[in-house]
């Protein structure tokens, strides 16, 4: 299930809600109250209660309490002999009793402390069979949470006639859980929410490493797969109870997380629409196929859809494009939506500023990112191109034809902008794509996926292109070198040397974007200060941005690099410099001139001339884009014919190294990679090639009897074989 569906299924529309807290959570060791714990849950509920929101507390531990309690007493008013003697098991029925008044004596002086005020509400499971009782309760109820009262149910077990849990069917619940389910529905609540003391449902035991967290619950799927361990260790029904509670509740329209209640602001994480435990919803089976899907299986039905998408006219390709941009900006609400929850996330996760940076879709991103995949449309049809035509022989033509790679792996960090690039490029191209994003913008690329998938025609299929949700899936599919053709990491230096040790899989792509400017003595003051704070500030976290400023050592004695440095720091940049650049400027010296920081950062560092420049560059830098900055058209030359950077620039700043800038439509990447691509990534990055022969029944036959002309043609010129309907 994507990151959109879960926000949907509740956060939007939630205002009454239930929340059971578990016995486990309840207390700790000893049966003792866990009382940091339980203040946690009340600031969080207290909270809630505050904004609006109507809070119904279900809470179990009244019996582990009540037990605690009395063990305490019968060893107070016990002689010696009397503990030598086997110890009388205590009544539960006794412990309910006692421990319900100490329990709602906690709650009561918790939440008068947060100014809030509670009600004890003591139920049985007799009492839910009279219909008078119900809509009694009912409006009792709903008159407490009008004047902001958080009402605290607990099953009255002290004089309940019940049998054991599960051994009487005839009950209307069976236990905490089962009542806060019962609740939800009979009260109308738009949420419940079950604390438990582990993060949610998971596959086997949670102890257990091989078992896994299950995001989102689907009935048809889980039900005969998961391997429950023990029952709680305090309450009486652990995961058991739980799961068969939050069944029945989401089957009568109510959706349910299980969560932890030992992990801090999980309450309010969940109404964020956060990716915390386990859904359970109603209509969980359409969001989540109940058939797993392999790796294998994506990669396979990309490359048949892809090949589906090549069998189409170029008008038609043309025009899925169009429908995306379209598409695209239809849904620029709900984008920015998805996109806003992912920023929040991140920033209260405590990501760098420079992740976050890149993570925002700012204003206006929609509308550049459809006229990029429209200029993408109105481009050459780049598929079956001839780039080159020969006359083997008499009446025998070979063309060489630009063709698809076949499927390609792309996985990035941060930007959700870079899926609708990558995607846009993969149709143009006619590849079949499979894309891994950073879990920091799941909802945003979960969004435009649907989008971009949902625009595709039925022709083709959604399969063309499919999202990779979970980072186990990376291993496997790097080990797929038959079916996926290529990967291009776009990310930091660690992810892609991971990737590039992973797979036998063809690798495109850069590390690190170690930028330069490199500042001539025979420079135009203004131009260079442009060009350096352009480069550096337009954009500080993308890989294009100067990383690093080398300035001719001239400037030093007649003020330009003062000058330089003060344009820098008036606008917020914080400098390192190189040996020489930090005793002159006194600035903190750098640890590495090898350093991207994707920031308002940077290192300065004074060199001899172009050849000292170009030498610093060559052993510092990532081979991405590097400029000069100069009036001298020969020291120009030398520096864009030596660099040997897979773009190099004379008075520009190095933010044109960009697909979209260079006429491309869209990147895909760039790469600093010296073999198939370098630099941006467009479309014919991502096509190679094949040959196509056209002959008149010609045989080989030892080459007895065939004379080779290996004529060139022009690709326009129609041969007679063309003529003839070949």
């Amino acid at each position: 299930m994507t990151e959109i569906d879960r926000s949907r299924a509740f956060a939007k529309d939630v205002r009454r809600i239930v929340v059971k807290v578990g016995t486990a959570v309840v207390t700790g060791k000893g049966g003792r109250l866990a009382l940091g714990r339980l203040g946690a849950i009340c600031e969080q509920l207290a909270e809630l209660n505050s904004d609006g929101f109507e809070v119904i507390l279900v809470s179990s531990g009244a019996v582990g309490l009540g037990r605690q309690r009395l063990r305490y007493r019968q060893l107070v008013n016990s002689s010696f002999a009397d503990l030598q003697k086997p110890q009388m098991e205590l009544d539960g029925k006794a412990c309910a009793g006692v421990g319900q008044s100490s329990l709602m004596a906690y709650y009561e002086t918790m939440f008068d402390q947060l100014d809030v005020t509670v009600a004890q509400m003591l139920v049985t499971d007799s009492s839910f069979k009279d219909n008078d009782f119900r809509k009694q309760l009912s409006e009792t109820v709903k008159s407490m949470l009008k004047m902001r009262v958080i009402p605290v149910f607990n099953e009255n077990d002290a004089i309940s006639t019940r049998r054991a849990p599960y051994k009487d069917s005839t009950g209307i619940f069976w236990d905490n859980d089962s009542l806060a389910a019962l609740l939800s529905l009979e009260l109308n609540a738009d949420l419940l929410i079950l604390l438990s003391d582990v993060e949610g449902l998971y596959t086997g035991p949670p102890s257990d490493p091989t078992s896994k967290l299950i995001h989102t619950f689907i009935k048809e799927k889980h039900q005969d797969e998961i391997t429950f361990g023990e029952k709680s260790r305090l309450g009486r029904g652990g995961m058991t109870a739980k799961v068969k509670a939050a069944v029945s509740a989401a089957y009568g329209g109510i959706p349910v997380i299980i969560t932890s209640g030992f992990a801090a602001e999980n309450i309010g994480k969940v109404l964020k629409g956060l990716r915390v435990g386990t859904l359970f919803h109603k209509d969980a089976h359409l969001w989540d196929p109940v058939v797993d899907t392999t790796s294998r299986d994506m990669a396979v039905a990309a490359r048949e859809s892809s090949r589906q998408l090549q069998a189409l006219s170029s008008e038609d390709r043309k025009q899925i494009l169009l429908d995306i941009a379209n598409a695209l900006e239809a849904n620029e609400k709900i984008i920015k939506a998805e996109n806003d929850l992912d920023v929040a996330a991140a920033q209260e996760a405590g990501y760098e500023e420079s992740l976050v940076a890149r993570l925002v879709m700012k204003p206006g991103k929609i509308s550049s990112l459809a006229a990029s995949v429209r200029q993408l449309a109105e481009m050459e049809d780049p598929i079956g191109r001839v780039l080159k035509k020969t006359e083997v022989a008499d009446g025998l033509i070979l063309e060489k034809t630009s063709s698809p790679i076949g499927v390609l792996l792309i996985v990035f960090e941060s930007r959700p902008d870079a899926l609708v690039q990558i995607a846009s490029l993969a149709i143009r191209s006619g590849n079949g794509l499979l894309l891994k994003g950073g879990k920091e913008a799941r909802r945003s690329n979960a969004i435009l996926h649907k989008v971009i998938t949902d625009a595709i025609p039925k022709t083709v299929g959604g399969k063309l292109i499919g999202l990779v949700t979970t980072r186990e899936e990376i291993p496997d599919l790097l080990k797929l070198d038959d079916v996926i053709d290529l990967v291009i990491p776009r990310g930091s230096n660690k992810l892609v040397s991971q990737i590039k040790n992973s797979t036998k899989i063809p690798v495109l792509g850069h590390a690190d974007g170690i930028c330069h400017v490199y500042v001539d003595k025979s420079c135009k003051l203004d131009m260079a200060k442009r060009i350096v704070s352009d480069a550096k500030l337009d954009y500080p976290a993308a890989c294009n941005a100067m990383e690093t400023l080398l300035v001719h050592k001239d400037l030093e004695h007649n003020g330009f690099l003062n000058d330089l440095i003060y344009v820098l720091q008036t606008k917020g940049v914080t400098l390192y410099g190189g040996p020489r650049a930090s005793a002159k400027l006194k600035i903190p010296e750098t640890k590495s001139f090898h350093h991207e920081y994707s920031s308002k950062a940077c290192t300065v560092e004074i060199v001899e001339d172009v050849h000292g420049a170009i030498d610093h560059i060559h052993q510092h830098g990532s081979a991405h884009t590097d400029c000069i900055v100069t009036e001298d058209s020969e020291v120009a030359e030398v520096f864009l014919r030596q660099v040997d950077s897979a773009a190099v620039f004379h008075n520009a700043s190095t933010r044109f190294c960009d697909g979209f800038r260079f006429g491309l439509g869209a990147e895909v990447g760039i790469s600093t990679s010296r073999i198939h691509a370098r630099g941006p990534v467009g479309v014919e990055g991502l096509l190679t090639t094949r040959w196509i022969m056209r002959g008149k029944g010609q045989i080989v036959d030892g080459d007895n009897g065939i004379v080779y002309t290996h004529k060139d043609l022009s690709v326009l010129e129609r041969t007679e074989i063309e003529e003839n309907g070949f």
